[in-house]
């Protein structure tokens, strides 16, 4: 196929490039006009999630962009909130080791295997299940293994100092400029 020659009567890539921005603004312009006024309809109201739905997926979209990230799924729950004795509740924090956050008292598992979100899902649901299942066998109660939170590092609370402290630094902060100020002009020695 055979291009014939650029009279410099079209506009650059760069001009199709702003062209194709703003037919994607207008779209979404026309999305929010027309559209979205009959979503309103559709809305549910909030509701707490309660024991029955005890897992809380997240999931990152970027707005019309392809991205790598986007099929991620994430998921956090409470060993607590599922039905399990404080037994297994233990052993099943023993085989999430280092997903277990001992301060918030969650598990929190990442999938991005699969190139869509659905199917990353699928498979942490898979995964908490034989999580559940193995917890819940008992020929094996993992009694004799310790918990070992050693991976998880407490976050360090502000250090609140006394105010004699903080003047007795304001102190030396001025002394230190006075001391600059006299050393920066020779003739005050004088």
């Amino acid at each position: 196929m055979e291009f014939e020659d650029f009279k410099f009567d079209d506009i650059s890539s760069i001009g199709h490039g702003q062209l194709e921005q703003h037919r994607e603004i207008r779209q979404y312009a026309r999305v929010m006009a027309y559209e979205m006024p009959r979503l309103f309809d559709l809305a549910k109201p909030f509701e707490a999630p309660t024991g029955e739905t005890p897992l809380r997926f997240r999931y990152t979209t970027y707005m019309g962009e392809e991205f790598p990230a986007q099929a991620k799924v994430v998921v956090e729950f409470s060993p607590a909130d599922l039905p399990l004795t404080e037994q297994e509740q233990h052993k099943l924090i023993k085989l999430v080791r280092m997903r277990y956050n001992p301060d918030t008292h969650t598990v929190k598992m990442a999938c991005e295997r699969f190139e869509h979100p659905a199917q990353n899902k699928r498979y942490l649901l898979d995964k908490i299940d034989e999580l559940v299942t193995e917890a819940k066998d008992k020929t094996d109660t993992f009694e004799d293994i310790p918990f070992d939170f050693r991976h998880h590092k407490p976050k360090k609370m502000p250090v609140a100092f006394p105010e004699e402290w903080i003047e007795i630094a304001k102190q030396k902060e001025q002394e230190r400029l006075a001391r600059q100020a006299s050393a920066a002009d020779p003739l005050s020695q004088y």
